[in-house]
């Protein structure tokens, strides 16, 4: 009976090292650092059925994570693509708002966020230079959207044919008259 006891305790100690090993594989592959887990939208779980809001800003948005570490919470955002040599300034406005929600929702200021890209995890220092290059940006968009005619703000055909305006914009850097190729403009 002891000898039993003993192979059963074996066996399930086996199995909880196993389940910790494939969490800690998962993890890796999600790109996420030591941490607990305390909001999550990236559809591998449960859908948040709430958006992070702040009323002081006007701003919503559904960061990929958040982690807890350390009494710190920590706003990742999950890029399926290759690693920029540096995050590109899309993605370092998206994360600091997610950084400003954050604040305005738990009460806690983040020091960081992460941005994760396929390859590679950039760290982000959520400083108050860049909170107030995000609040800049936030009035231009919101100056803009009272106007009837926004310039371009970049040259990047690819952006263009990304665009969800595309079919409405006078300044677009794509041509797509013809179906089967891309074709740009010069």
């Amino acid at each position: 009976m002891g000898g039993l006891l003993i192979l059963i305790f074996i066996v399930l100690l086996a199995i909880g090292l196993w389940l910790l090993q494939q969490s800690e594989q998962q993890r890796q592959r999600t790109g996420l650092p030591p941490g607990r887990v305390i909001y999550a939208d990236t559809g591998a779980w449960n859908r948040v059925d709430h958006p992070l809001f702040s009323r002081r800003y006007k701003l919503t948005g559904k960061p990929d994570y958040l982690l807890e570490k350390d009494g710190e919470i920590v706003p990742v955002e999950i890029k399926s693509g290759a690693a920029p040599p540096q995050p590109y300034p899309s993605h370092v406005l998206q994360l600091a708002a997610y950084c400003l929600l954050v604040e305005e929702t738990y009460d806690v200021c983040p020091s960081y966020g992460l941005i994760h890209y396929r390859d590679q995890t950039f760290a982000v220092d959520f400083t108050t230079e860049l909170q107030n290059r995000l609040l800049d940006t936030l009035d231009d968009m919101r100056h803009h959207a009272q106007t009837d005619d926004v310039p371009r703000s970049h040259n990047n055909p690819a952006q263009c044919a990304a665009c969800g305006y595309r079919p409405y914009c006078d300044q677009s850097l794509a041509d797509f008259s013809e179906p089967a190729k891309l074709a740009y403009k010069a």
